[in-house]
């Protein structure tokens, strides 16, 4: 049941696009393709085990620690309460 202005299910198509875009966020950082010989971040090499244990990896093991312990932040508000588009 909708509620105010809502069309029926539209909080419903929220949560699929929320799950869709995580999803499709999750899968753009997995490597692909040919390994680097060296860490496109650093310069150092990559060991061979790294390269042969993830196809595609182009940082060595400090540098892609690093990226992964950044915050990620998403642009898009689907909550649509006034409160909400403040920040």
């Amino acid at each position: 049941m909708a509620t105010g202005w809502a069309p029926e299910g539209a909080v419903q198509e929220q949560i699929d696009d929320t799950i869709a875009d995580a999803v499709k966020q999750a899968r753009s950082g997995i490597p692909s393709g040919e390994s680097a010989l060296e860490c496109c971040e650093c310069g150092e090499p990559i060991p061979e085990a790294r390269r042969k244990a993830l196809a595609g990896v182009k940082f060595c093991i400090d540098c892609q620690s690093e990226r992964d312990n950044q915050r990620v932040f998403s642009s898009i508000n689907r909550r649509g309460s006034k409160d909400s588009q403040l920040r």
